[in-house]
């Protein structure tokens, strides 16, 4: 079976869907070579990551097409015709044909692309509000019908689009079987027409600010590319602060001559459009980049972006950044940034809360780069927490007047401690939800106790006595130092 042809075998009278025996003995000399539908598909996919240089809002289109929602971006290259003519040139360039197709709607477009048999760029281009007339030549394939729809179309006598407008939408029902073949074609006059609306979904989400570079000569260095690069920075900043924005990730395409994309993505812990500190972080990096044959293009958007306040340096613990402008968390923030994309985001942590009532799980660790939810304010009536929490509790031995009471003394890594006061217990319970299971034994009653010496501690008895399966008492552990 045929799945795919050049321009070649179209002229011979071959299409796709013949059979092979029926095209060898059409055209005996034809050239033939197995069809590799998945790579075929990963070839697409690299393609279109490749048309992002001209317009974020890119999507395949079946096994050989691809939407670009070009609104906004034809003035970058000349124009429309322009546009057109340098995707159809960059595309010759590594060995790939192409038909084009520019209009007002998806639908217009796609018949423009696949039923204009034109060797001229600009005869692909539907003029504003012209679909109508544009299409009304073109045969009925281009309205993105099925084969059996088709077919019954050209049964009847309608093999061109603009046999179609006038007849009336009641009577074009009648003249098929079923109810969703006429239903069918009428939606697809609509989609074309821009009487229903039929959006384009990015392949990938679009990002909210873009700054491009293009250039007549390929880049060969990345030498080249560093010394280009405060171009885009500046640029990309420059359209943050008109919207009181900051980037919290942002990612530098290199479009290579061969027709694939080299990305380097930098992420900040917190929004900035500092030009120099974005600038320093690509730079460190940016020798990762395999410019290959050639860079053509270079593209700096900012894929994730905050709101921005103003920064206020401090006149105290912060007064040395002040020079710089900057805050003493503002210069921490810069540290973290430059740890985290040199070292790995992963490999750079920071602390954020956790819905435990439980000490050791109230927090957890995620990677410094993250956004952390805030932390919860204290209840004001509630027991206070050590400013020092172990990352396990220790077991110490205790000594206690009465069995259930506060401790009297304890020995917590060879040290005896007589302690002088001591408050509590504060009762927290095991996580019944989770575990499903309320088991005595893991109880915990928390003391907080003062030693002779004025140091205070967090302790608490792990289990109750008397409890089920317990063959002796209960276990004392240390779990955090007051201030």
């Amino acid at each position: 079976m045929v799945t795919a042809l050049n321009a070649a075998g179209e002229a011979a009278g071959l299409y796709v869907g013949m059979a092979l025996t029926d095209a060898r003995a059409i055209l005996p000399a034809l050239r033939t070579r197995p069809a590799e539908p998945d790579k075929d598909t990963r070839a697409l996919a690299v393609l279109a990551d490749w048309c992002t240089r001209y317009t974020p809002w890119v999507n395949i289109d079946g096994a050989d097409g691809l939407w670009l929602d070009v609104t906004g971006c034809a003035h970058l290259f000349g124009g429309e015709a322009g546009l057109l003519a340098d995707i159809a040139r960059r595309l010759q360039d590594i060995g790939v044909s192409v038909r084009l197709g520019l209009a007002d709607t998806p639908g217009a477009a796609w018949a423009a692309a696949r039923q204009i048999r034109s060797t001229r760029v600009a005869d692909g281009i539907v003029p504003p509000g012209g679909a109508r007339d544009a299409l009304a030549p073109l045969p009925v394939e281009g309205l993105r019908l099925t084969p059996e729809t088709v077919a019954t179309l050209k049964r009847l006598g309608l093999a061109r689009i603009g046999q179609l407008y006038d007849l009336p939408r009641a009577g074009l029902k009648r003249r098929f079987a079923s109810a969703e073949e006429p239903e069918a074609v009428l939606r697809r006059l609509d989609q074309a027409f821009g009487v229903h609306d039929e959006p384009v979904a990015p392949l990938r989400p679009a990002p909210a600010y873009r700054a491009r570079l293009g250039f007549a000569e390929p880049l060969t260095e990345v030498l080249a590319i560093e010394t280009l690069l405060p171009d885009l920075v500046v640029d990309l900043c420059r359209a943050l602060a008109q919207d009181h924005r900051g980037a919290r990730r942002l990612t530098l395409a290199a479009y290579r001559v061969d027709g694939r994309v080299e990305r380097l993505t930098v992420a900040a812990s917190r929004p900035t459009r500092d030009v120099r500190h974005l600038q320093r972080l690509f730079r460190e990096r940016v020798a990762q980049i395999d410019v290959g044959f050639g860079i053509d293009g270079l593209i700096l958007s900012a894929d994730r972006v905050d709101e921005l306040a103003p920064d206020q340096p401090s006149f105290a613990a912060g007064a040395r950044f002040a020079a710089d402008g900057l805050s003493q968390d503002a210069a921490v923030g810069r540290l973290v940034d430059r740890l985290a994309n040199k070292l790995g985001p992963d490999r750079v942590m920071q602390t954020a809360p956790h819905a435990s009532h439980l000490p050791e799980k109230a927090a957890r660790r995620i990677g410094a780069l993250d956004i952390a939810p805030a932390w919860p304010e204290a209840p004001r009536d509630g027991p206070p927490r050590p400013f020092r929490m172990l990352d396990r509790p220790e077991p110490i031995e205790v000594t206690a007047e009465v069995p259930e009471g506060p401790p009297i003394s304890f020995r917590w890594r060879r040290l005896v401690h007589r302690i002088a006061r001591a408050e509590g217990p504060e009762r927290i319970a095991p996580e019944w939800w989770l575990t499903q299971d309320l088991d005595d034994d893991r109880i915990r009653d928390y003391y907080q106790v003062e030693d002779a010496e004025g140091r205070r501690f967090w302790l608490y008895r792990e289990g109750l006595f008397g409890a089920p399966g317990r063959d002796g008492p209960p276990r004392w552990y240390m779990h955090g130092l007051f201030a």
